[in-house]
């Protein structure tokens, strides 16, 4: 029998991913998006699968071609599938019927259109397209690309935004279209975007996000209003109080569930879920209690196109289900809507797709671990039977591939507050045998490290590191005071809980040579990175990944810098000392540490710059460094970047390390 061996960046081209099970109307049945990596075109390719419940066979493809097949749903008759794909050079929805044929376009708009929602009856589907202020839907002509170069005329604050790049007069607007003929309706306009969440049973109205405020620049709130279909008129569910989203109405239509915040701590703040009583027009907060955190905060690298499931109802329009994060994993939960939550299925997982069947009591759930990739998985609601396996997308690579499975400790970080770390042995690994270890640090800093499958790090560990991961505070999943605790104290507490993880697996791990020890991170991660290599000489070698040197700057240049600088450490330019004493280019001269700078681009979230400033800095005072720019990229580079630019992101960490550790 073949040695099995640990996972390369080359196996990005082997490797599937699975994401947005939707159970059939019927229960019968369910479809769900793959995703695979064409190794000859360097290009993503996704595309929608059949599988039935009952059944032990292989799934039955539905979508061919090239480019991306996504977001399915459901008719409310099951005959067909709605979904969007890019086959026609944009995105575009189409229809797809059981019973097989080819898809059919039903949208042929020049922005394109996406997040395809069925009507009650069937007869029509929802769904947002891009407009500039002075188009309409039913304009056919293509925007002309600019055969000269032309100013850009900027006048807002966000005129930028990472992923999506500068802002030339576009919002997103809902409209209508009629799968039988194809009929067009508009009903959203304005200076603002539109978010569509869900179509009431009546078919009356539908349930949208907006901010509609005048000074869009200095307002950072979502609103949920319900869109009259025939009158054209939004009507405020929430009051501008906070972020609300994710609005789906109960089967009898008598309530609107959701999640929302009113930023008591900024983008810091737990959302809770809210119900608003459609009879009375009245807006409450169901957990305000509650310790959990509703949604999926978990830190990934690996899957494409995850989305969140929302809140679920069941048939009796008593209770919802939905994803929650806590500890290290992301699991279901049952609240009714009296406000009391309860777990239904909870373990050591990540928990990022969820679907529901009430009448059957049954649930699809997409979940992933360190050792196990992603997969698909039945789950009886009702207690009745044990939970059954539907998918093993990755069997033939993992007949191949060894993974490590880490070990998760609690430890005292600062002031004596519990924090929660994994350490992740060497594939291989031998006793008696001392190994280098790399230490991971997580962006955000608001998301969580725990019980996912994370490329990267399995690539270290195949390469004969230990890897350690933590969640300093700052980080999601424990409590609200825990997650708080980072702002206006970067490079403080969360410094301290982070080397002191460092200090407690040396101390209970005898395999751990502590002469060899190296430290990579991105975004807030990167900032940390850069931060430890001037306050420490402890780590022989450094990877710093979309990082943040320069806050001074960074308020400017980012497009989230003007509010996020004053979110995260409680002040602007008008006390530049302090945004100076916060970033690590102002330690430079303290730095002995080997550094690889990576950066991308196109990243406006922590742009170029930041890298930039390090480089040179660096190597103005002789220091070891490595400057890696990675063309049209973005900030979501490690995850969802071009192909061969995350497999050579990989191998440039990968070879660092190797050369100094």
């Amino acid at each position: 029998m073949a040695i099995k061996r640990g996972v390369v960046a080359e196996d990005l081209y082997q490797l599937k991913s699975v994401v947005n099970p939707q159970f059939s109307p019927d229960g019968q049945s369910f479809v769900y998006v793959q995703t695979t990596i064409e190794k000859e075109t360097d290009e993503y390719q996704a595309h929608i699968f059949y599988l039935s419940v009952e059944s032990s066979g292989q799934p039955f493809q539905w979508t061919f071609g090239k480019g991306r097949n996504h977001s399915p749903r459901w008719s409310p008759d099951g005959s067909q599938i709605a979904f969007v794909s890019n086959r026609s050079g944009k995105n575009q929805l189409y229809l797809l019927h059981v019973k097989g044929g080819e898809a059919r376009q039903v949208t042929f708009l020049p922005s394109g259109a996406s997040s395809p929602v069925w009507s009650p009856d069937g007869t029509q589907l929802a769904f947002t397209t891009s407009l500039t202020s002075d188009q309409t839907i039913f304009d056919t002509e293509e925007e002309k690309k600019q055969e000269k170069l032309v100013p850009l005329e900027v006048s807002k604050m966000k005129y930028k935004s990472d992923g999506e790049g500068f802002w030339r007069g576009h919002y997103k607007q809902i409209a209508l279209v009629n799968v039988e003929t194809g009929e067009l309706t508009q009903l959203t306009t304005g200076h603002y975007d539109v978010s569509l969440y869900g179509w009431s049973p009546d078919g009356k109205v539908l349930a949208v996000g907006t901010d509609q405020a005048e000074e869009n620049d200095l307002s950072f709130n979502e609103d949920v209003y319900i869109v009259d279909i025939d009158r054209k008129e939004l009507k405020a569910v929430t009051d501008g109080t906070g972020y609300f989203g994710n609005a789906s109405w109960s089967p009898d239509g008598k309530y609107l569930a959701m999640f929302g915040h009113e930023r008591e701590f900024e983008n810091a703040t737990h959302p809770k879920i809210w119900l608003y009583e459609i009879a009375t027009s009245t807006l409450g907060c169901l957990t305000p209690e509650w310790k959990g955190l509703t949604g999926d905060y978990m830190v990934g690298d690996f899957h494409q196109g995850a989305v969140s499931p929302g809140l679920l109802w069941t048939s009796d329009s008593k209770g919802f289900y939905f994803i929650g994060t806590d500890h290290g994993s992301t699991n279901i939960y049952f609240g009714d809507i009296s406000g009391e939550i309860r777990p239904v299925y909870v373990g050591e997982q990540h928990v990022y797709g969820l679907s529901i069947h009430s009448e059957s009591q049954k649930a699809l759930v997409a979940i992933s671990k360190p050792e196990e990739i992603g997969d698909l998985y039945l789950l009886p609601l009702n207690d009745e039977g044990k939970i059954e396996k539907l998918t093993i997308v990755n069997e033939r690579a993992l007949n191949e591939l060894l993974l490590s499975k880490p070990e998760m400790f609690e430890y005292k970080g600062a002031n004596g507050w519990d924090v929660q770390g994994w350490l992740m042995k060497p594939v291989h690994f031998e006793e008696g045998k001392r190994y280098p270890l790399i230490l991971e640090i997580h962006g955000g800093p608001h998301a969580m490290y725990g019980n996912t499958y994370m490329n990267e790090f399995q690539i270290l560990a195949g390469k004969g590191y230990a890897v350690l991961y933590v969640n300093p505070r700052g980080s999601h999943g424990y409590g609200q005071e825990f997650v708080n605790a980072v702002r206006g104290d970067y490079g403080g507490n969360d410094y301290q809980d982070i080397m002191l993880a460092v200090d407690y697996v040396l101390d209970q791990y005898d395999f751990i040579d502590e002469t060899r020890l190296g430290v990579t991170g991105g975004s807030y991660g990167g900032f940390m990175t850069n931060w430890i290599v001037g306050h420490t000489n402890r780590f022989k070698a450094a990877v710093t990944q979309r990082s943040i040197s320069n806050w001074i700057s960074f308020y400017g240049v980012s497009d989230i810098g003007y509010y996020f600088s004053e979110w995260q450490l409680g002040t602007d330019l008008s006390d530049v000392e302090a945004l100076w004493k916060q970033s690590p280019l102002a330690y430079i001269k303290n730095v002995d540490t080997p550094l690889l700078i990576l950066h991308s681009e196109k990243d406006y979230r922590c742009p170029i710059e930041q890298a930039e400033q390090l480089f040179i800095a660096l190597k103005r005072l002789g220091k070891e460094t490595k400057f890696v720019r990675f063309p049209e990229e973005n900030h979501e580079l490690s995850r969802s970047g071009k192909p061969n630019l995350r497999r050579e992101r990989l191998n440039y960490i990968v070879d660092w390390f190797e050369g100094h550790m």
